[in-house]
């Protein structure tokens, strides 16, 4: 029997079951690729408190895949992250997130003039003791965050990191140690145009808030240790 045919138009085609198969091959070999990918970035977000873009890059060279490989995206390495802390970590995260919402808050206060939101792990609910704190802030004069840590005598290292719309945007790195974590947390301050705070709370593919000010962080505190923003 032939294992092809041709069409109606005089073009060679094989047999539709071999050419079904084979796409269903590909199909398996991309999911089990991408949730490699997954479990790894997920292993080091987590366990070594990586950033979620330079945890899936550095995947793909642990697991020896082209740099070109396509990347999972954040709602799946979010699903992936979560999964890692539920088998790996679920008798510790939830006291090391509470502990790391009870710092933002207070820097939160602390900063308070410039429309302070939490974001992040913290604001997710998937932050442990390696994570970093990430709060925006939204100032009408760009300096002004700054000059403020410098009259409450706070420490801190200037840099650039990734905003909201993918542009470089000011981050000011404090560096706090928490005795009751007894690990040291970086605090980062971005810093915002104040006109940027609208487009900072467009809801998420999933509809839920991307970050929450205050009261927000109050609510969560108010609930239990592990409360998380629903997946």
């Amino acid at each position: 029997m032939n294992k092809g045919a041709h069409n109606d138009v005089g073009v060679y085609t094989e047999n539709a079951g071999d050419m079904l198969g084979r796409t269903d091959g590909i199909g398996v070999m991309a999911n089990t690729q991408t949730s490699e990918i997954l479990q790894n970035a997920a292993r080091l977000a987590v366990d070594e408190g990586m950033d979620w873009g330079g945890a899936k890059r550095r995947a793909l060279r642990e697991l020896g895949l082209p740099a070109r490989t396509p990347l999972p995206d954040n709602l799946q390495m979010e699903d992936a992250v979560r999964e890692h802390i539920a088998i790996f970590h679920a008798d510790t995260q939830p006291r090391e997130l509470h502990l790391l919402r009870v710092l933002a808050l207070e820097w939160m206060r602390r900063m308070q003039a410039f429309r302070p939101y939490l974001g992040g792990a913290a604001w997710w609910g998937t932050a442990t003791r390696r994570s970093d704190v990430v709060i925006a802030l939204f100032c009408d004069d760009p300096k002004s965050a700054e000059i403020e840590l410098i009259n409450q005598r706070v420490r801190y290292e200037p840099g650039r990191t990734v905003g909201l719309r993918g542009e470089p945007v000011d981050v000011l790195a404090v560096h706090v140690h928490s005795a009751e974590l007894d690990e040291d947390v970086t605090v980062q301050l971005l810093v915002y145009d104040l006109d940027d705070l609208r487009g900072a709370l467009r809801a998420d593919p999933r509809g839920r808030a991307p970050r929450g000010d205050i009261a927000a962080v109050q609510l969560l505190l108010g609930g239990s240790a592990s409360a998380t923003l629903a997946p």
